[in-house]
């Protein structure tokens, strides 16, 4: 991971001409891999979007993605793996899941059956289970609407291999094109018993499904025909048990939609409530966002995490299917965004959704630099700062290049926003380029920013709120500019010297 940002001007030059919209950039042997992050993962060539079966198991953390090894842009999907014991650390792995003739691999999730529900492993060696949506191109082609159906694969080796189960798919496909991303978790009934609580992204909407040994599926309940944003089509939900700060149990459903974002394209909303006899209820019907920037989507989160965590684990691809497939990298697409803790607050009583950089990162701190006059050069391409703010008046934070390139922070009255319009390379995309805002009513107190060659990732209040944004100056950032109502200003050089 740690892969050294190198930036020339011919490679820029040489890139920018091959580069149009969802162009496909041929594989060369070359040393310049101009943006690749140091410290988010990527994979070493290829394409790269949503994080699928996330799963804990005996120290590691497993994220599959859905993967397209032969190009630069979308095809015929395979599952990716790697795995990470500090999830800053990740090991690439091969491939799980091969596409086949039941159709691509779409995203899914995993889970460690540990009662060996499935009889897909042994009671002495339970099995890992993915449950994906296949998708056949070929019915797709031909005009039929029941393309996608949801199946299983397993592994008895901890993850190192996977075995596709032979009576696939455990749920067929009534007739509706978009019927797909099953998010799967175990759920502990009333009477005390335990299920599996599937949750599908079905058009526009979710169904909920309850299985007593994830091969046999029975309808429980559907949500959202009429509630949030409905400007696209609903993709990666997640149904999450979760405590508010006095305690009391709530179930946060994270549904994923594409386009119909704050930002045009691709975001994330959420909805908190209650979840009972298979029934997902919201507080309310107001339209929320996980992530306020261009560039977090289809994020979900572990399984099987161990109970002392005692937290709920997040990461997503940092990207927007407006110009993911145009973005000027060479050998490979995307990257997933900072692992991140996912938790409630309450602002006017009213629960929120708070994403705050999962505690692992500090691991990544190197060099600590102080900062007094409000201006500093850069240790590194990869770095972090965090800061005060001791007032609600307006702020903002510049970085900038000796090219005259910048991308500015700031906040104004109710609205923090990042502005990226000169930030390098745009011209692939002609929504790219442009101010990215979004609301904050309550008192802005502290900020951490994380900047990764090729992203920014900024958290107000620890993540009360969250943005992230991916761009491409043609050089590295050399300096930033504070507001004078910044205080305690720090910055962690993140990169191994």
């Amino acid at each position: 991971m740690r892969i050294k940002f190198i930036v020339t001007l011919l490679l820029f030059t040489s890139i920018l001409a091959a580069c149009s919209k969802q162009t496909e950039i041929i594989f060369k042997n070359s040393e310049l891999d101009q943006y690749r992050p140091l410290y988010h993962f990527t994979p070493d060539k290829g394409w790269m979007n949503d994080p699928n079966g996330l799963v804990y198991l005996n120290g590691e953390y497993h994220l599959f993605y859905q993967y397209y090894p032969d190009s630069t842009v979308w095809g015929p999907m395979h599952w990716g793996h790697a795995s990470s014991k500090d999830l800053v650390n990740w090991e690439k792995l091969p491939i799980a899941l091969y596409p086949d003739s039941l159709g691509y691999i779409f995203s899914g999730s995993a889970v460690y059956d540990q009662d060996n529900s499935s009889s897909l492993g042994s009671s002495e060696n339970p099995p890992l289970v993915a449950i994906y949506t296949y998708h056949n191109m070929d019915a797709e082609k031909s005009g039929r609407n029941d393309y996608q159906s949801q199946a299983l694969a397993f592994s008895i080796d901890k993850g190192k291999s996977w075995k596709k189960y032979e009576n696939n798919p455990v749920l067929s496909n009534p007739g509706i094109k978009d019927f797909r991303d099953p998010k799967v978790t175990s759920i502990t009934n009333p009477d005390g018993t335990k299920s599996w609580l599937m949750t599908l992204a079905v058009a526009h909407h979710i169904n909920f499904y309850s299985s007593p040994n994830l091969k046999d599926w029975t309808l429980l309940s559907e949500f959202g025909q009429n509630v949030g944003a409905h400007g696209g089509v609903w993709e990666c939900p997640d149904l999450i048990p979760m405590k508010s700060p006095s305690g009391e149990e709530k179930w946060v459903l994270l549904v994923s939609i594409n386009p119909g974002g704050p930002q045009k394209g691709s975001a994330t909303q959420y909805f908190i409530g209650e979840f009972e006899n298979g029934v997902f209820t919201p507080d309310d019907t107001l339209i929320r966002w996980l992530d306020y920037g261009p560039d977090n989507y289809a994020g979900v989160t572990w399984s099987n995490l161990p109970t002392k965590q005692d937290r709920v684990l997040f990461i997503g691809w940092m990207s927007n299917w407006l110009y993911g497939q145009s973005v000027p990298t060479q050998l490979w697409r995307s990257a997933m965004t900072l692992p991140r803790e996912l938790s409630l607050f309450e602002v006017d009583e009213t629960l929120l959704l708070k994403s705050s950089p999962a505690k692992e990162l500090t691991s990544l701190r190197k060099e600590t630099y102080t900062i007094n006059d409000f201006h500093s050069l850069l240790p590194s391409p990869a770095f972090e700062i965090s800061g005060a703010i001791t007032n609600e008046e307006n702020f903002s934070i510049t970085f900038s290049n000796e090219l005259g390139e910048k991308l500015s922070i700031s906040k104004g009255e109710y609205l923090i926003s990042i502005d990226r319009r000169y930030a390098g390379i745009s011209d692939f995309n002609s929504d790219f380029a442009g101010i990215y805002s979004a609301p904050f009513s309550w008192n802005a107190n502290s900020f951490r920013i994380f900047v990764d060659s090729h992203s920014i990732e900024l958290f107000i209040n620890e993540g009360e709120l969250a943005m992230t944004t991916i761009v491409f100056p043609t050089s590295p950032w050399k300096n930033v500019e504070f507001s004078t109502n910044l205080t305690e200003l720090k910055i962690y050089n993140l990169e191994e010297k």
